[in-house]
């Protein structure tokens, strides 16, 4: 239990003391400047104490030091290749000198309830943030606050729980993989060197870091098939897939096996540890370059929309369920962390003719 006492101070003014003992058995004694001050803070550190989640320090500590303390925190995992990727880290640090510091950096740590998370998320939404953007900020302050638990600065994360709501027919658009004409288009008019680039990604459905960080010995021409174990980001970082399911075996066609040992035969980098799509320096692809200097321009010169680098993923997906693969080979092939991924994105394509039996039949039985 805690206890409240009058002092006088040196100035003469009366302050208030609670004393307790925290969960290490610690005397504290902070200071309020009223008696009713004091008798809240008595409350709530008591309901504190008895359900676990006091932390003196959350009195002392502010968001933006914690900010701080987190992000150097990342910056060593980074530095150990503790899956922390630089454009994440950089990603974070925007999220937390943009708008974390900037909205709620002065609060305590004690200031920061679910109901200020709140006030924080509509505060963004109110200044203009998209509700993606929105989203991904409050899940860079949950992380701030994950740190901060588990520093055991504060008993709970007060970002837990707390969304950010989107438009009522938010998530009611299907994917719509590219037309087979429209990605022909694109193949009988790019150079063979982008050719190539687009038929593998359209054929395997890896991933863009996926793709550029492909070496020579993750293919095995022989059997015809891609081992996919490693990505690349935007500053030439290489690390782990996405998830474990990021690891995989995707089989390759004889068309495409083909096109690949023509490539390895006229490329000067064609070592087992060379990057299959090098660039002319033999380093790896930069995405954003080859979008810019070649593909969007390859596009606007076809007059085709639709077609940016990842719905290839799409168009590689689309033929696999149209060929018939099961579901769960499906979500194999595309590196999908579940089954339910798989079928959220792309059930819709999954044909049944049994559901269209049925459809005709209850209207044969209405109207026949």
């Amino acid at each position: 239990m805690a206890s409240i006492n009058k002092r006088i101070l040196p100035s003469g003014k009366p302050q208030w003391r609670v004393s307790y003992a925290d969960a290490n058995g610690q005397r504290k004694r902070p200071g309020f400047p009223s008696w009713t001050a004091a008798d809240e803070f008595r409350k709530k550190v008591e309901a504190e104490l008895r359900e676990g989640t006091h932390r003196p320090d959350a009195r002392k500590m502010t968001v933006a030091e914690t900010c701080d303390a987190f992000l150097n925190y990342c910056d060593g995992r980074m530095r150990r290749n503790e899956r922390m990727t630089r454009k994440t880290l950089i990603n974070y640090s925007g999220h937390v000198a943009n708008y974390i510091k900037p909205k709620v950096g002065g609060h305590k740590l004690a200031q920061l309830p679910p109901s200020a998370v709140n006030e924080f998320r509509d505060a963004i939404r109110d200044d203009g943030v998209g509700v993606v953007t929105a989203r991904k900020i409050l899940a860079t302050l949950s992380a701030v606050l994950n740190y901060a638990k588990g520093k055991d600065w504060v008993g709970a994360n007060s970002a837990d729980g707390v969304k950010v709501i989107g438009s009522r027919n938010e998530g009611a658009k299907k994917i719509r993989p590219p037309s087979k004409s429209d990605l022909k288009a694109v193949l009988t008019m790019a150079d063979a060197d982008l050719c190539l680039k687009v038929m593998f990604a359209a054929f395997t459905g890896l991933r863009a870091s996926e793709q550029w960080a492909l070496k020579w010995r993750n293919l095995d021409l022989p059997s015809g098939a891609v081992v996919v174990e490693e990505r690349i980001d935007s500053y030439g970082e290489e690390g782990g897939t996405k998830s474990a399911a990021g690891d995989r075996e995707v089989p390759l066609s004889d068309l495409l096996v083909q096109e690949i040992r023509k490539h390895r035969l006229a490329s000067k980098f064609g070592k087992d540890d060379d990057y299959v799509f090098a660039n002319a320096k033999g380093r790896h692809i930069c995405h954003d370059n080859l979008m810019k200097r070649h593909y969007k321009p390859l596009l606007n010169e076809a007059n085709i929309s639709g077609v940016n680098w990842h719905s290839l993923r799409h168009f590689a997906i689309s033929t696999w369920i149209e060929q018939g693969l099961q579901p769960k080979t499906i979500q194999t092939y595309a590196g999908h962390s579940s089954l339910a991924v798989t079928m959220d994105r792309y059930g819709h394509l999954f044909p049944s003719e049994d559901h269209k039996t049925a459809m005709d039949a209850i209207a044969g039985e209405l109207l026949g």
